[in-house]
């Protein structure tokens, strides 16, 4: 079996690439996953509390804030790779897995792939489905669209990603948002796009495993229709949480989603 080098500074060198991560805490592992566009960092407000009584792991996501880029398309399954090999280099056997947009999407296909590794799942603001063809048209759109104006792409790929009535109330925090957006590479980004393109759909996992799940959406997400996001759970145990806000729950409504996941991970 393959076994990652442990580097100091928590990184993992995995398939000569550094894989950046934290851990913090003592109890249940609660594994936390950062969208496209996002970091670990994304977590700092929220990780403080559930490290009170949870063991959390934060881990930058291929092409990422600190990990590196390991081609030019960074499938889910490379990146649930990646997140195996730290739990691997952490003897963590078992997790509870919170997914952030694309996070969501590399935790499913975690769960597919290490099924037995799977204590809870968080879906949060994102789908287990696959891409429409409208939506694998608008990747490549914005591949394009990144590689003429990296900066002028990330400044309106973030706003976009809040609900309207809130830009103007969280713009300190939008910019905030930006400036960490800026540190992803123009690589990691295309290879993330490419590789949300051609992800698989996975809404049976939501049907047929065995652990509790949850689905948190925005009823004014801009990225995912709230209507269309929530009916894939229907005739299933997922467990529906909904918030008034966008697509960024973290922080259009942090207490009351840290007030939710706390539940969750107490009742696993």
């Amino acid at each position: 079996m393959y076994q990652p080098k442990l580097h100091p500074l928590n990184q993992i060198c995995y398939k000569h690439t550094n894989i950046s991560f934290t851990d913090s805490g003592k109890g249940t592992a609660v594994v936390l996953l950062h969208g496209f566009l996002e970091n670990q960092k994304m977590w700092d407000t929220l990780k403080p509390e559930f490290s009170k009584k949870n063991r959390v792991i934060t881990i930058d996501l291929l092409g990422h804030g600190e990990t590196e880029c390991m081609g030019y398309v960074h499938t889910m399954e490379d990146q649930a790779d990646i997140v195996h090999a730290v739990l691997t280099q952490l003897r963590i056997r078992k997790a509870v897995f919170v997914g952030h947009s694309m996070g969501g999407y590399v935790a499913l296909a975690f769960a597919e792939l290490y099924p037995d590794s799977v204590k809870g799942l968080v879906l949060l603001n994102s789908t287990s489905r696959a891409d429409s063809e409208e939506r694998k048209l608008n990747r490549d759109r914005a591949i394009k669209a990144v590689k003429q104006s990296y900066a002028n792409f990330i400044s309106l790929s973030i706003a976009n990603l809040f609900s309207e009535d809130n830009r103007e109330r969280l713009a300190t925090q939008i910019e905030t948002v930006k400036k960490e957006a800026l540190k992803t590479p123009l690589q990691g980004i295309v290879a993330a796009l490419e590789g949300m393109k051609i992800r698989l759909d996975r809404e049976v996992l939501l049907h047929l495993t065995p652990y509790p799940k949850m689905l948190i959406l925005g009823q004014k997400d801009p990225v995912l229709p709230y209507e269309e996001t929530k009916a894939q759970i229907e005739e299933t145990q997922v467990q529906l949480v909904t918030f008034p806000d966008g697509h960024m729950s973290t922080i259009e409504n942090q207490t009351e989603l840290t007030a939710v996941l706390l539940r969750f991970f107490k009742g696993l």
